[in-house]
């Protein structure tokens, strides 16, 4: 447990955004463990299932004149943002998020702000510009691949054992959600990370038919891998990209495809214990996949 002094849990505030997700709900609970308290904001707060003791606050970041009350008292925030959705907003809900809370701890991407990296590291680069630029206190959580984007493979598993994606020989080193939360909430709490830039990943760089594998012996299924082919993956891509962004991923997966993804131990340099391995997350969720 981190060390938080009681002044701390009665005197600020941490607005986590995306607390109903994957990493940002992680980051809430550890708050919580460590006496903080916390604020989430939540297009539909009715709907947010989140533990008690949090102030649920409606807001859009897609709209930033619907932040004010969110960010009422408050001194940090965990800022995961709606990538390339709430792009046309950033500058301004930047500016009001920057202008009311001290430190910004933004999960970003590995990659982010390359040139011609595409939209997606695109707009994590324009979030990383503009938070710089603002002046405030800041750290990056540059995660590599999520292995919670595994998940959507969950139906397909269920449902007939065979796991369909493109680029299969691409190397990744998928990093658990509740890492990119342990790194999170110490660069919220501790004050030796402020400027620091981190790119976070697993232990393992692994192929998509390695980790369908890890998911077969996990959930004791007999699962098999299938690689889909270029115009499929266009097809794929259209269903959750705009039609100006797909040529562009593919790009840049095309070349991604060619080298692993690296593997960084950042993870246990901060928090000093190995990084989870995708083994380990399965485990975690192996009711997700019907195990």
């Amino acid at each position: 447990m981190l060390t938080v002094s009681p002044a701390h849990s009665v005197y600020f505030m941490i607005l986590v955004t995306g607390a109903t997700g994957k990493v940002g709900g992680q980051v809430v609970t550890r708050l919580l463990k460590e006496g903080v308290k916390v604020r989430a904001l939540a297009r539909e707060p009715e709907a947010a299932d989140l533990p008690g003791g949090v102030d649920v606050v409606r807001g859009d970041l897609a709209d930033p004149g619907s932040l004010d009350a969110a960010l009422d008292g408050v001194d940090k925030v965990f800022l995961v943002w709606p990538t390339l959705a709430a792009d046309d907003a950033a500058a301004e809900a930047v500016r009001r998020i920057t202008e009311r809370a001290r430190r910004v701890v933004y999960m970003s991407s590995m990659g982010a702000g390359v040139p011609d990296g595409g939209p997606v590291l695109d707009s994590h680069g324009l979030l990383e510009r503009l938070i710089t630029e603002s002046g405030v206190e800041w750290t990056f959580l540059r995660g590599g691949g999520f292995a919670g984007n595994d998940l959507a493979w969950a139906k397909d598993i269920q449902d007939s054992g065979v796991v369909r994606e493109p680029f299969g020989g691409w190397r990744r080193s998928l990093v658990h959600e509740a890492d990119l939360a342990a790194v999170g909430v110490r660069a919220l709490l501790e004050d030796g990370h402020v400027g620091a830039t981190y790119d976070l990943t697993g232990p393992q760089a692994l192929s998509q038919a390695e980790r369908v594998r890890i998911v077969g012996e996990v959930t004791g299924r007999p699962l098999r891998f299938e690689a889909l082919s270029l115009e499929e993956a266009r097809q794929q891509f259209l269903s959750w990209l705009p039609p100006e962004a797909v040529e562009a991923t593919i790009e840049s997966m095309l070349e991604v495809t060619r080298k692993p993804e690296e593997v960084t131990a950042a993870v246990e340099e901060i928090t000093g214990r190995p990084a989870l391995s995708y083994r380990e997350w399965v485990v975690d969720h192996v009711r997700d996949f019907g195990g």
